[in-house]
């Protein structure tokens, strides 16, 4: 890696995104992984669908050994313009309305708990008591 460097943007790199031609971004750097698709253990699939953004999450989650990481220098083939790549944004999850307790007197909750089993109870015993045929003599 002697001389100077190629700096390349994400546009550039964003090209490279075939079996064919497939670069990928990891680190900082830019590595052209095309001879290596068809010896990648996970398969070609899992560079292919890296390419066209940052890859180093990617990378990372996997936990590649120090062996995996020293084969990448003779991939290497340039720096990233890290102004070029988007800045990744923190989920934010939606607004959800806020329930105001104030409004919803306990009160009145607690009393519809207990009244409306006894309501259910007490339909429950006049129905059996109205549908009771009178014994015979």
């Amino acid at each position: 890696m002697g001389g100077e460097r190629k700096v390349y943007t994400l546009a550039e790199v964003s090209k490279h995104n075939h079996a064919k031609d497939c670069w990928l971004v990891i680190e900082g750097k830019v590595y052209n992984v095309t001879k290596f698709l068809e010896d990648h253990p996970g398969g070609d699939d899992v560079l292919l669908s890296s390419t066209g953004k940052d890859a180093t999450d990617d990378f990372e989650d996997v936990g590649h050994s120090s062996s995996a990481r020293a084969m990448m220098d003779e991939f290497y083939v340039g720096d990233i313009d890290t102004s070029t790549i988007p800045t990744k944004n923190k989920y934010t999850p939606p607004k959800q309305p806020h329930y105001d307790q104030d409004k919803t007197s306990e009160f009145v909750v607690k009393l519809l708990q207990f009244l409306v089993p006894l309501l259910i109870l007490g339909l429950a015993f006049g129905v059996r008591f109205y549908t009771k045929t009178p014994a015979s003599s």
